[in-house]
């Protein structure tokens, strides 16, 4: 780093994106992408004109999609923020809501802590209980910005929406912040709470279900004063933040729903497909509601698996905290996929090398 940087960044921990190789062939079940294109209608929908008026800004206030989305979910576009990927709806939260402090999973989405630190807010990391999930009494009456990634990464854990509830009910004047990446793969939103509570905010991505990581487009669901508050920060530092392309295809996607929905049940199908055939090797599965599962083997270390399947050309994540290191995430691809991954576990298991 240069001598320049202020001295408040210097020790950042920065969040470590999952690997993204460019030495040959991988099948990639480490970053909890889809396995699926767009659907038919998406991939029909840019025309050479779309891309002739690239010349020209896009609209800021995304007022097509915003009704798109607001109907979808039966609430206003005055309850619906967009943003260029669900991390700058994380990042403005912290910003705007994390003055009395922060409270979160220790063992969760990396970028929580990362913001945190970014805007010099005290934060409090919450260890999970011994099965790996949140006690939802650990965040009841805290009067501070509350982070909860549900199903949580990358545990693929869900936690019940009563539960939810009750810590949304406990800490009236402070903003709880469900984060919702993966609850299209067997989870239960709590966005209907956003009509009863006006401290929630639900934080959405296209980057999973709706297979469009590569797109950067989230979106929040929210009451009209906390969406007002995201606005406020968008045009003092962004106003622009969603392109005109991405704009155009995030339109399409919500009109295929349909699709979208049967993409995510073959996700789930082989999501248990995989479970079960794992459990029957010897790995101990986590619960997952997620587009992965969560898995350690007794017989075998956790990182020699991850760089014994690396060497074969399959990547999965791998996380070096101590607490969780004996285990990798292993994002659920097509059946196919799938097959060649266990296929390569169990020659691994049974020691044949290559």
């Amino acid at each position: 780093m240069s001598r320049y940087l202020k001295e408040s960044f210097r020790a950042l921990c920065e969040y470590t994106p999952g690997e993204q190789p460019k030495d040959g062939e991988y099948i990639k079940l480490n970053t909890n992408e889809s396995p699926f294109p767009p659907a038919p209608s998406v991939l029909e929908t840019l025309s050479r004109k779309d891309i002739e008026n690239l010349r020209l800004y896009s609209d800021p206030t995304m007022s097509v999609l915003k009704s798109k989305l607001a109907k979808l979910y039966s609430v206003e576009s005055e309850n619906i923020y967009l943003s260029n990927g669900s991390d700058d709806i994380l990042n403005f939260a912290f910003m705007a809501f994390g003055h009395k402090g922060a409270i979160f999973p220790e063992i969760t989405y990396g970028f929580y802590s990362v913001f945190a630190e970014l805007h010099g807010i005290e934060y409090e990391a919450v260890p999970l209980r011994e099965d790996f999930t949140v006690d939802y009494k650990d965040y009841l009456n805290k009067d501070k910005l509350i982070v909860i990634a549900n199903p949580n990464a990358p545990t693929g854990n869900l936690r019940p929406l009563w539960e939810i509830e009750e810590i949304i009910k406990s800490n009236p004047d402070s903003v709880v912040v469900i984060d919702e990446a993966y609850v299209d793969f067997g989870g239960e939103s709590a966005y209907p709470l956003t009509h009863k509570y006006d401290n929630l905010l639900v934080v959405r991505t296209f980057s999973k279900s709706r297979c469009m990581a590569g797109a950067r487009l989230g979106y929040a669901i929210a009451s009209k004063g906390i969406i007002s508050d995201l606005e406020k920060i968008k045009y003092s530092t962004n106003p622009y933040n969603i392109n005109r392309l991405t704009a155009t295809l995030g339109e399409a996607t919500v009109d295929a729903e349909e699709y979208y929905m049967e993409k995510c049940k073959e996700i789930i199908r082989v999501r248990e497909y995989t479970t079960e055939k794992l459990e029957a090797m010897g790995f101990e599965v986590l619960p997952s509601c997620a587009n992965f599962v969560f898995a350690r083997h007794s017989g075998y270390d956790g990182e020699k698996l991850y760089l014994e399947l690396k060497a074969r050309h399959i990547l999965v994540r791998h996380f070096s905290n101590p607490k969780i290191n004996q285990f990798n995430r292993i994002t659920i691809g097509t059946q196919e996929h799938m097959d060649k991954m266990l296929g390569a576990l169990d020659d691994i298991l049974k020691g044949d090398t290559l």
